[in-house]
């Protein structure tokens, strides 16, 4: 663990490197990162540092639009998606049903 902590700390520090010589800045604030892992055997979550700043340790993380956590299970990912897509099934069935709104005209507006 320690020799892939080492690693990864340089490979930050060189992305940091090319940043200030691009110009581009990392904001310490919103990056995180999360240890992957599936043994049960808790390991140390590692400590890499961006700009002198300790860069914080998440379960799980939002990237381009897939929910990773640290088992990678994808659970949280499905059960996200599947709570926001409950509110739209929620409105089409409310829109069907025979007593309110079942006109065939409203339904393809929608």
């Amino acid at each position: 663990m320690a020799f892939i902590e080492r690693q990864l700390q340089l490979a930050v520090n060189k992305i940091q490197q090319w940043s200030a010589f691009n110009g581009f800045t990392f904001s310490t604030a919103k990056t995180s990162c999360v240890h992957f892992c599936r043994k049960r055997r808790l390991h140390p979550e590692p400590e890499i540092k961006l700009d002198g700043q300790l860069i914080n340790v998440v379960n799980e993380v939002k990237f381009l639009g897939v929910t990773f956590d640290k088992k990678l299970a994808f659970t949280p990912h499905v059960m996200k998606l599947r709570k926001k897509l409950d509110k739209a099934l929620n409105i089409l069935k409310v829109l069907s049903n025979t007593s309110w709104g079942a006109s065939r005209t409203s339904l393809l507006r929608v």
